[in-house]
């Protein structure tokens, strides 16, 4: 963990729980995409740098959870580098408790406010302002998040962010965090077109061949709905929903869990909603979801 792998040219990635890219135009000066989990993450970060001999000229975030965010304000403070990131990205990553509040919808509470949906703040610059590298293309990838990109650099290759899951976590846990379904759909059509050498998905492995891995992250989109659907033949209560997605993949349910499911199980509904697949009834003061 926290290895330094050379992909080609002057692009690397360091293994981590969330993959994070370096790109180094020089030789000396070094570009991260995102910073890892926590404060201990931007450490082992920072003694990379040292051991290179590389000097951190600025982050850039993809998104802002906060296994990507983490390191972050360490980084800032020790190095004194620019952290970039843009649209409501932005804003979540310079006032974190943003995402556990839209996570469980209200202020969260303590089992909520921690590292793993809680990061530090740090001081955020917009991609548009011109210290912004050049040479780095942002690739819009909405779906898992509000406005989330990944990056192509100059040696032709493309850091995905969280728009795919491995195989390994998709089979073990079934269902991926999404905000957007629709949007990440259409991310997964953008992405099995594109064209680069590498692919580094944070949370599977890097490869040149990407297509597979986003046909069957594709297969398990489909599979949640019609596992919603077929539950939905008689109306039932989003916690009924949630209750019986957790039974059938044998997942056990977890504070951390109940938001992040939870939420991504709305966003679901509300894509059937929107493709009028599914309809709302309200009885006896309870909201309740049935296939059409």
């Amino acid at each position: 963990m926290f290895e330094l792998t050379a992909l080609t040219g002057k692009t690397y990635y360091i293994e981590s729980p969330a993959k994070i890219g370096v790109w180094c135009p020089d030789g000396a000066h070094a570009w991260f995409i995102d910073s890892g989990n926590d404060k201990d993450a931007g450490r082992k970060l920072r003694q990379i740098l040292e051991q290179q001999g590389w000097q951190l000229q600025g982050i850039l975030n993809t998104h802002s959870n906060a296994d990507h965010i983490g390191g972050n304000q360490y980084l800032q403070r020790q190095t004194g580098c620019r952290v970039y990131a843009g649209g409501l990205e932005k804003a979540f990553t310079s006032y974190p408790i943003l995402e556990p509040s839209f996570l469980y919808g209200g202020y969260p509470m303590k089992d909520l406010r921690h590292k793993f949906l809680m990061a530090k703040e740090s001081h955020v610059t917009d991609f548009s302002d011109p210290s912004f590298p050049q040479d780095i293309e942002i690739i819009p990838l909405p779906g898992h998040f509000f406005h989330m990109v990944g990056f192509r650099t100059p040696d032709n290759v493309v850091f995905l962010a969280d728009c795919l899951n491995s195989r390994a976590i998709l089979d073990k846990y079934a269902l991926g965090y999404i905000y957007d379904v629709q949007a990440y759909l259409d991310t997964l059509d953008k992405v099995e077109t594109m064209e680069a050498d590498w692919f580094v998905p944070a949370h599977a492995e890097a490869v040149q061949n990407i297509r597979p891995l986003v046909q069957y992250n594709r297969q398990k989109v489909q599979e949640i709905a019609d596992l919603i659907l077929q539950l939905c033949q008689a109306p039932l209560s989003w916690d009924d929903i949630l209750q019986s997605v957790f039974d059938y993949y044998h997942l056990t349910l977890t504070v951390e869990q109940y938001v992040l499911i939870g939420n991504t199980i709305r966003s679901y509904l509300s894509w059937l909603r929107d493709t009028d697949k599914v309809t709302i009834l309200i009885k006896a003061n309870r909201l309740l979801w049935q296939a059409v």
